[in-house]
């Protein structure tokens, strides 16, 4: 039985600050409009440089999620640096959609270069588990979860990445005047990774704005849904 109630939206992402460069205006945006919203760190991001233990960056992590508001962060414990797509990781992140039961999964939509590699193992991890997660007769590997079907999935670029993910037609914009500085307050919570990188805040605003410039509002993060998202009104929609 499982009691957990469900998310509305869950981001995945490789490491701790992934999410919350991608996209953490608009997951505060979404606590705000009342939903359920979850992020799933895959690995925990050490070691890196500047960061002096594992324990640093899980309390870097838990502050970043406060002040986003999200109700739910899970750290898999896949290793960092070493993160590979295959079954046993398409598996763990699968029974984590069934628990958590999320309408939305919003992950990594291509690769980074000069980045992470893990990020593109991120993506085909969670385009598995997706997929994995919908499956029936497969009771063995699932601890006897019910099977979950997520009803949407959306990709993400980080902020310093280009607006839009080359092969794919069907973008858009969410607009996040109103929580920019949530998500700009949240990405400084990894003074690990981002204080000896002093230009961070005003380039990841300066992305937004130019972001948000293409539909005309103030600030904007970009999405790509994996399959086309018909609207019941168009006005409001576009309006």
């Amino acid at each position: 039985m499982n009691d957990s109630p469900p998310l509305d939206v869950v981001a995945v992402a490789a490491h701790p600050d992934d999410v919350e460069v991608a996209c953490g205006a608009t997951l505060a945006k979404l606590v705000r409009q009342g939903y359920r919203v979850g992020i799933i760190d895959l690995t925990d991001g050490e070691p890196t440089p500047h960061c002096p233990s594992p324990e640093v960056r899980a309390a870097e992590a838990r502050a970043a999620a406060e002040t986003l508001g999200v109700q739910v962060r899970i750290q898999l414990g896949l290793p960092n640096r070493r993160l590979m797509d295959g079954f046993d990781a398409r598996v763990a992140l699968a029974k984590q959609f069934r628990i958590h039961r999320p309408r939305i999964v919003i992950g990594f939509g291509d690769a980074t270069p000069t980045a992470s590699p893990d990020h593109w193992q991120a993506k085909l991890i969670t385009d598995a588990a997706v997929f994995y997660s919908r499956l029936t007769k497969w009771d063995q590997h699932f601890d006897g979860l019910p099977v979950h079907a997520v009803r949407r999935q959306l990709y993400f670029r980080l902020a310093l990445e280009p607006d839009t993910i080359a092969g794919h037609s069907h973008h858009l914009l969410v607009d996040v005047a109103a929580t920019l500085q949530q998500k700009i307050d949240a990405i400084l919570c990894y003074q690990s990774q981002f204080a000896h990188k002093p230009a961070i805040e005003s380039r990841i605003r300066a992305a937004a704005l130019v972001t948000g410039s293409l539909a005309g509002v103030d600030a904007a993060e970009s999405f790509v849904a994996v399959r086309p998202v018909a609207v019941d009104d168009l006005v409001t929609t576009v309006l």
